[in-house]
């Protein structure tokens, strides 16, 4: 049951948010803390119980649905699971801090729409029937969607199409893939089912098992995003609000790869593998690719954008690498790149707020005048670079380290990216607080609230950096559960 409260406590906050806005414009805030801090308590004991030997799964809660189609409303918890919904509920109260003044009208709305894209979010982390899972997809879209078009930029009814099309007819294709897996294994068992460890070991022919893979993949690379699949992801982060930006960034990219790493990599197994060294060019391309695009940006929100390109181009390596090394060095990029990522846009929000422009030249010379500001966005920079001591790093080498045992070509290409990070990251530094300085102005540095939300940050980047084997060891047993691996080794070539 605790599961379905993860959820429900979202979804009835940001009904009372949405109440609420009637009679104190403050009151929405507070509610949204609150749901987001009962959620983070509804958490805390499973991390306990997953130091013990309670094997991969924590907690398991099954209910009838429509039994007719074999669907049905099944919620787990697994290590990885846990990790991301507590990276989702941490970040959900960083995007509420970020939203503290930035948001003055609709309030109410606002935070309703950002708490029912985290219980979207939240439903894809748990959902263990296909079905199921497809129905959370579709809702974390549609408030997200509303988050751009509704308190975005200059132009966020475009971004915000834009990101709706291209994730609605991905995942349209998604449940097709879905659907016809679904047939397929009734063909053979006569049961119809969408339950997850029902359908894992389907005997499938190779010609459909890879065009149900290519299903599936599409979907999630979009999702993630991947290289040529990513146009939507500049737009919709530097026209959305910075809470919007924080959970895009932050959580939202994520469910991306828990996709492929949930189902595409045990569902088909034998196209995976064959499939691999694509998948793996295409990370590399996005490694390159993203980096010298976020080099070329003069936009503070497109840089940072582009830079998440990048860093997921690392996770799609490293989930592919058809090693456990790997996809732990994937599962660690994927939280320290939801932490830096989610600081820097809170950074670039932050001076937006006080100086109405995104544009790095017109900013120069801002140390003397936010100095705390200045210092966290240095923190996070070199975070987003891989400085050894800070979460990045640990996940980029594992990632590279496992991909080498694969294939040492694609890994020494990806390695370039180490060097394509720090001229994007130095460059912001340098553009944005140093430099000459710009005509004379009053703005006011970072204030308690900002601060405090950032030292959380800080704090679990330094944590993630300087010892991150607990992480290692929850995730180690989903990575590596039976039935269901989630890799798939053999000898490299």
């Amino acid at each position: 049951m605790s599961l379905a409260l993860l959820i429900l406590v979202l979804v009835a906050g940001g009904m009372l948010a949405l109440l609420a806005d009637r009679r104190d414009s403050a009151l929405p805030r507070w509610i949204a803390l609150i749901a987001l801090i009962v959620d983070g308590a509804l958490l805390a004991p499973y991390f306990a119980a997953a130091t013990s030997e309670n094997g991969a799964w924590l907690d398991n809660l099954r209910w009838a649905w429509i039994p007719r189609f074999g669907i049905g409303f099944h919620l787990a918890l697994d290590g990885l699971s846990l990790l991301l919904v507590a990276l989702t509920v941490l970040l959900g109260l960083m995007a509420v801090a970020a939203s503290w003044s930035e948001i003055k009208e609709r309030i109410g709305l606002f935070h309703a729409n950002l708490l029912w894209t985290l219980a979207g979010v939240l439903g894809v982390f748990l959902a263990l029937d296909l079905f199921l899972f497809f129905v959370f997809w579709e809702v974390m879209i549609v408030p997200m969607y509303f988050l751009i078009a509704l308190w975005g930029h200059e132009n966020r009814a475009y971004a915000a199409i834009k990101f709706f099309l291209f994730t609605q007819v991905s995942g349209l294709l998604m449940l097709l893939a879905m659907v016809v897996l679904v047939l397929l294994h009734h063909a053979k068992t006569a049961i119809y089912t969408f339950d997850y460890f029902a359908l894992l070991g389907t005997k499938l022919d190779p010609d459909a098992a890879l065009w149900l893979m290519l299903g599936f993949f599409i979907a999630f690379a979009v999702k993630l995003p991947a290289v040529p699949l990513h146009t939507w992801l500049p737009d919709a982060h530097t026209q959305a609000p910075t809470g919007g930006s924080v959970i895009l960034a932050g959580v939202l990219l994520k469910t991306g790869a828990y996709g492929l790493l949930r189902f595409v990599i045990p569902l088909f197994p034998s196209a995976t593998l064959d499939f691999a060294p694509t998948a793996m060019a295409l990370g590399v391309f996005s490694i390159l690719y993203g980096g010298m695009l976020a080099f070329a940006q003069s936009d503070l929100k497109r840089l940072v954008a582009y830079s998440s390109i990048s860093h997921m181009g690392f996770v799609l390596v490293g989930l592919y690498a058809r090693n456990a090394l790997a996809v732990q060095g994937a599962v660690m990029t994927l939280l320290a790149h939801g932490l830096s990522a989610a600081a820097l846009f809170m950074v670039a929000g932050a001076l937006q707020e006080r100086l109405h422009t995104r544009e790095m030249g017109r900013m120069g010379g801002l140390w003397s005048d936010v100095p705390r500001l200045a210092a966290i966005a240095l923190f996070f920079s070199v975070a987003a670079l891989g400085l050894p001591g800070l979460g990045n790093f640990v996940g980029e080498f594992l990632v590279l380290a496992g991909a080498f045992r694969a294939t040492p070509t694609i890994t020494a290409l990806a390695a370039l990216g180490l060097i394509v990070a720090p001229v994007y990251s130095l460059i912001l530094i340098q553009r944005a607080f140093h430099g000459e300085r710009m005509k004379p102005r009053r703005i006011h540095d970072m204030g308690a609230r900002e601060i405090t939300a950032m030292i959380c940050l800080i704090a679990a980047t330094l944590a993630m950096g300087l010892y991150p084997q607990p992480l290692i060891e929850i995730a180690d047993a989903a990575i590596s559960a039976k039935p269901g691996p989630m890799v798939a080794e053999r000898s490299a070539p």
